[in-house]
């Protein structure tokens, strides 16, 4: 018979003996040492049936084909442009998958997307040398054009969007902001400039308590607490990210660094 040696969603770190006996196969994260399954690195513990597996605490964004991300231009080449997406990898849009529009050879690229831009893409191949490559073409992938940008830990990406998206569209109804989440852990917000702070605030929370139960309970009282005390009025169109972009012309956080 096997049995768990530390409960489901506890923190274990590299070298820690989690299970005993064959019953428990090892995934991610975690290999087969004797009859004992060991982690093997830093990260949350999952049991799902006879699986045990590591949901990481900390990383870059690994990418995958289909991900909706938000990416940061940080080269303008002949034939697109490099961008920045949280990850190892290197990820390049090309003119073809920018535009509809005819893009004569040597134009200036610029004119369509520039250096420090934000972009809402997608990911349509990553090759065998770990190159991503991008797309503009799709309902929703736009060029940002104000707003607050916030990096987040990408493995709490599921925890923030929440089950059918329903963690983060309690923060956009609580708040009355735009919130875009990337898959990569990249955040943009867009509404009042106290909102937006109470919305952030929120995010971090998710961010440092995901691993504790009872966390959308938590997040509802949090949310509740800030917008007595701000008086806040929730905006008729919470969770709209279409429409006009009004106030503000620039990013009013920049934490996206390398």
């Amino acid at each position: 018979m096997g049995e768990l040696l530390v409960a489901d969603k506890s923190i274990v770190v590299p070298g820690e003996e989690v299970a005993a006996g064959m019953d428990f196969l090892p995934t991610e994260g975690v290999y087969r040492d004797g009859d004992k399954l060991v982690a093997s690195r830093l990260g949350l513990l999952a049991v799902d049936g006879r699986l045990v597996k590591l949901i990481p605490l900390s990383g870059k964004y690994l990418p995958k084909r289909g991900d909706v991300i938000i990416g940061k231009v940080t080269d303008v080449t002949i034939s697109g442009w490099r961008t920045d997406i949280n990850s190892a990898y290197t990820a390049m849009l090309s003119m073809k998958d920018a535009t509809s529009e005819f893009i004569a050879r040597g134009a200036d690229l610029t004119r369509y997307f520039t250096f420090g831009d934000y972009l809402v893409t997608k990911i349509v191949n990553v090759t065998s040398q770990n190159l991503v490559d991008l797309t503009m073409k799709g309902p929703g992938l736009r060029k940002l054009s104000e707003g607050r940008i916030i990096a987040v830990a990408p493995n709490k990406v599921p925890r923030i969007i929440g089950k059918q998206g329903s963690m983060v569209s309690m923060i956009k109804d609580a708040t009355g902001c735009r919130i875009i989440v990337g898959q990569n852990g990249i955040v943009w917000l867009q509404g009042d400039p106290d909102q937006e702070l109470v919305a952030v605030s929120a995010l971090r929370k998710i961010e440092n308590e995901s691993h504790i139960s009872g966390l959308t309970d938590r997040i509802k009282v949090f949310l509740d607490g800030e917008v007595k005390r701000l008086h806040l009025a929730p905006s008729m169109n919470a969770g709209n990210d279409g429409g006009s972009e009004g106030g503000r012309s620039e990013f009013s956080e920049r934490e996206f660094q390398q």
